[in-house]
């Protein structure tokens, strides 16, 4: 390892600081750069609010961003589905780690799958996007909101008090809980967050090029791309990550072809408009081509009215 330890800034949380790990090691195997973990409490750790309450854009990231701007840490790892996609003034994604597994996963007591869990059921998530689409499938659960970390969430069920709780896949392979796991939502089923499964690494603008140029060894066009359509939706609907709003996009490296699949569902699962298309880019970097794809595809789902979907949904959170 080479030179004084870089200060990486990250949550506190068990999985915020395993992904962090996870980063610097990647970094310091294929740079030599020693790194060392800085760690942070954002206000989204300890609030007890509910995300819905707080509109959930940037509670979870606006401390690290202090932390950058202040320069009491050299750069930050995110998970890349809690971040605004309006870009904060000065700092940049000076790279997106290759995506993990972007599904939802579902925990359930005695091994259930999705399907068999008895109507009535009690299933934990604080996730608008996934009540609206599990609603859509299963209008006969009860859709319960929760916080707390993977080992909280998971202790509900096992105490009992629900039968099932929604987590990212990714993230219970971060943390060691995929036994855990009962089942696994295919896009087809329940389209996950836009840039779900993603990490963001992000640094001043004017070091990504200089002594932290040594971060762009982590980072993967083939993932950024897609995360970008993905997100692109997010911003053309002025959503956020408390909305629900789901968005896939996949790239094919041989076809160069990248597929988007977006919905946008009312929060009791009785209206959505979806669309899908594809496009071919220019290389696995064209991320012109994947905003234009994003923009376009979110421009109809608007003609449809999903924006209005998403303004009742905002509004039904603002009147709790």
């Amino acid at each position: 390892m080479t030179g004084t330890p870089a200060k990486l800034g990250t949550r506190r949380s068990t999985m915020a600081t395993s992904q962090s790990r996870m980063v610097a090691d990647t970094i310091t195997e294929r740079t030599g750069q020693a790194i060392e973990l800085e760690l942070i409490t954002s206000f989204g750790d300890v609030t007890k609010a509910h995300l819905t309450q707080l509109g959930g854009t940037g509670v979870f990231v606006n401390a690290l961003r202090d932390a950058l701007n202040e320069g009491t840490i050299d750069f930050a790892v995110h998970s890349l589905k809690d971040l605004p996609t309006t870009p904060a003034e000065g700092l940049v994604l000076a790279a997106i780690p290759e995506r993990d597994d972007p599904r939802d996963a579902l925990c359930a007591r005695d091994g259930l799958k999705f399907a068999d869990l008895p109507s009535g059921s009690k299933v934990g998530t604080g996730s608008p996007r996934r009540v609206a689409q599990l609603a859509a499938l299963r209008p006969d659960l009860t859709y319960v909101p929760i916080r707390g970390n993977a080992e909280t969430r998971l202790g509900k069920v096992t105490s009992g008090e629900l039968d099932a709780v929604i987590l990212a896949y990714a993230g219970l392979g971060r943390v060691g809980r995929v036994e855990d796991v009962t089942d696994v939502f295919d896009p087809e089923q329940m389209l996950p967050a836009p840039g779900q499964g993603a990490l963001a690494v992000e640094c001043s603008v004017e070091r990504r090029d200089g002594d932290l140029a040594y971060l762009a060894s982590v980072d993967h066009p083939a993932t950024r791309v897609e995360v970008t359509a993905e997100r692109t939706v997010l911003a053309e609907l002025e959503a956020g990550c408390a909305a629900p709003v789901g968005a896939y996009a996949q790239y094919d490296a041989d076809s160069g072809r990248l597929r988007l699949r977006a919905a946008v569902v009312a929060t009791n699962g009785s209206e959505a408009v979806r669309r899908e298309h594809t496009v071919e880019l220019a290389s696995s970097e064209d991320l012109d081509g994947a905003t234009a794809l994003g923009r376009d595809l979110a421009r109809r789902m608007i003609d449809e009215g999903a924006d209005r979907i998403v303004a009742e949904a905002f509004a039904e959170r603002d009147a709790l």
